[in-house]
Order: C-alpha cells, then structure tokens, then sequence
C-alpha cells in the first residue's frame, strides 16, 4: 500500500534555500553553516524560506559495512547530525539528497534497496527535508515503484520529513506522487541561469519551463500537501555559479533584472516551492529585496494552493492568472517580446471568481494602488513582467 502525502506538513509551497546552484559538487561544512547564518541575517529565514538544503556531494565515496550512508571526511568532517543541530540551532530546517538509484548524479553511493535504513538514518540525523533523485541505475524498477519504497521508509519513522521527488517530470509524477509519498515532485528538467537554452545545451531556461508548466497540463493535480515543482530559483546566479561551471551549458551573461523578477513572478503565480539556490554570502540588495518581497510570497503561499494558468496571448504578450483565497485573484501580463508594449486585459478573462462594481488593484513590484472597474493594463518591458493582486470592493 502506498504512503500518502502529509497535507498538514506542506500545507503551502516548501521555501528554503538549496547548495546546488552555487557550489555545486564543492559544497562543503562550512559552505552550508554560512548559508544558514545568512538565511538569518539576510531577513530571508523571516520571510519565509525555512529549509536549509544540502544537494549532492556531501556523502563519501562507499557506504559502511552495513549500507549506511557515511558524510564525506574532509568536506563534512563534524558530520551529518552535528550539521543538523546547528541548523536547527539557527530556527532553520535541515535537508539532504539522495538518489531513487543505485548511485547519485555526481556517482556517489544513493539509497536504491537501502530505503528503510538511510530513512531511519536520516531521522535519527534530525533531517526535515528529502530530495529524492533520478540518477544511477534503476535495475528493472519503474519510476513509481522506486519512489514509493523511499515514500514508505519515511512514513515509517518518527519523524516528519518533507519528500521532493526529482524525477525530472518524466513520468508524469504529478499524478502519482502523492501515492508515491510525496509532498513535491519535479514537473520539468533541470534549470540553469539562462532565460532560454538551445536543445543541445544541458538543462531549461526560465521561459522554456513556463512554457512546460502549460503545456503539461499538470496544475489539476497541484493542492495543499502536494506541488509541482519547476525546480529551484536561478535568482543571483550567472557564468561563476558552480551549476553553471558544471553542466554542458554555454551560460555567458547573468540573467537581467527584468528577467529575475519575470522567475519569481512566475513560481509565486505556479504556488511552486521557492528553493533560493544563490550564494548568500556575496548576495547584493536587488537579489534580497527580490527574494523577500512580502506581496509575491504571499500570493506564492496563498493557502488554496491553485497552480497559475495561461488565459490568452497576442502575439509576443501573455496574460496568466490564478484564483487567490478570499474571492481575490493574481493576475501576471508578460512580454516575452525585445520591444516595450503595452498590454491590456479585463478581470472578466482572468480567474477571478465573482463580479465587482469595482476593483482594487494593487502592483507588486511598484507598491501602487489603483481602482478600476475591470480595466487592467501595463507598459511592459523585454522579458518583464506586470504582477497584480486584484480585490473585488
């Protein structure tokens, strides 16, 4: 029988900050007991982003002599449980990777027939958060099969750990991973810091995965306790991110201020988990005050928990939206265009539940209020977006 997913314990998108983007296979003890400090200091601890999230490359090169996954000696030489504690120490949620194969993307030892033992390993670390891969060999079992058997193990310990299925959305795991015991499950590829990449590059850029999350159909199946998952924020990283440096990715500029704030824009209209993936030691004032703007969160967190859907486009213009608790309602219009222009649509085409005299609507990126009687319009720059919070008076 399959483990179900706890709606109480991912009642809203996961937000916390993962190690991969910026190190890479370099992470190390430290790398991450500074991400923790600065979760704190930087304000993005309050604002919500609560689990603190080791990737790959932390486990050493073979297990125990019972199967035990062992943390790298030199890398994470106070190891695992003793990391833990210190992240717990500074009001944050600790994570870890493994893999649903035999070995994990970077080829170190993954949990594939091990699942009961690296889950009660896990708990008795005080881990709170499970990525869950897709690398090493699978021997002959499917997809399902394989993340069930680690879905079980965790629902068997004595403790609550949040599961993120990375299965890169290949079998449609949207519709089988809360069965499966998740409370996440990757809807697409892997993302690197680029707004588009060519087919033979590794990887998606930000607008081929919005582009992926409408054509997959996916958002009925998204709801309190279970999200898609469009994989982690690129926000703050360029060409020197380890990510970057690692894959099979020509990524030659950083991504422009339009750009980032067309990213968030979007995985808080999607209710998608805000997985900040940059290094917050070197985090200048633009990335933090993006990554912690109160209105995108909250429509990010908003507890119906309604995946985002496309409404129209004209030409190189869109208009997205997304039903918001209290008969409220976000609306995005985006140009993906090279040229500025205006952008126009009416609250009778975007989902907006019931009918108003008048509107009250309220901009996020420019903290303006305006009343409209169902009006809603934009001069939208290149690969920028207008983000509103529509309220019925």
């Amino acid at each position: 029988m399959f483990a179900t997913g706890d709606t109480e314990l991912a009642a809203t998108p996961p937000m916390g900050w993962n190690s991969w983007n910026a190190f890479s296979c370099d992470v190390t003890e430290g790398d991450i007991r500074t991400a923790a400090d600065q979760l704190v200091e930087t304000g993005l601890r309050d604002a919500g982003y609560e689990y603190l999230v080791v990737d790959d490359c932390w486990m050493a090169d073979g297990v125990d002599d019972e199967g035990r996954l062992q943390p790298h000696p030199d890398d994470f030489p106070s190891g695992i449980e003793s990391l833990a504690e210190y992240v717990h120490g500074k009001g944050l949620k600790f994570g870890i990777y493994s893999s649903a194969g035999t070995r994990t993307c970077q080829g170190l030892p993954a949990s594939l027939g091990r699942e009961r033992l690296h889950a009660r390993q896990f708990a008795d670390w005080g881990v709170d958060y499970l990525k869950y891969d897709n690398c090493g060999d699978h021997g002959s079992n499917d997809a399902i099969a394989r993340y069930s058997a680690m879905g079980n193990a965790l629902a068997e310990v004595d403790r609550d750990i949040v599961y993120s299925i990375c299965e890169w959305g290949r079998n449609e795991p949207w519709r089988w991973g809360r069965n499966a015991g998740g409370h996440l499950w990757r809807a697409t590829h892997d993302i690197v810091a680029k707004w588009t990449t060519d087919e033979q590059e590794f990887g998606l850029g930000i607008v081929d995965i919005i582009d992926q999350m409408h054509e997959r159909g996916m958002d009925p199946h998204q709801g309190p306790g279970g999200w898609n998952d469009p994989d982690m924020l690129q926000i703050g990283n360029g060409p020197d991110s380890g990510q970057s440096k690692l894959e099979d990715v020509d990524v030659d500029r950083a991504l422009t201020p339009a750009e980032e704030r067309t990213h968030f824009s979007f995985w808080c209209l999607f209710g998608a988990p805000l997985m900040a993936g940059n290094d917050l030691a070197a985090m200048d004032d633009w990335t933090r005050e993006l990554l912690t703007n109160e209105d995108a969160i909250a429509i990010d967190q908003d507890p119906l928990g309604i995946q985002g859907t496309r409404d129209g486009v004209l030409e190189e213009t869109e208009v997205w939206s997304k039903r918001l608790a209290g008969e409220e309602c976000a609306v995005i219009l985006f140009n993906r265009g090279e040229s500025t222009t205006d952008i126009e649509t009416t609250v009778e085409t975007v989902d907006m539940p019931v009918d108003a005299a008048t509107y009250t609507v309220r901009d996020v990126w420019n903290d303006e209020v305006r009343e409209t009687d169902g009006q809603l319009h934009a001069t939208v720059d290149p690969h920028d977006v207008a983000m509103f919070r529509v309220i019925p008076e």
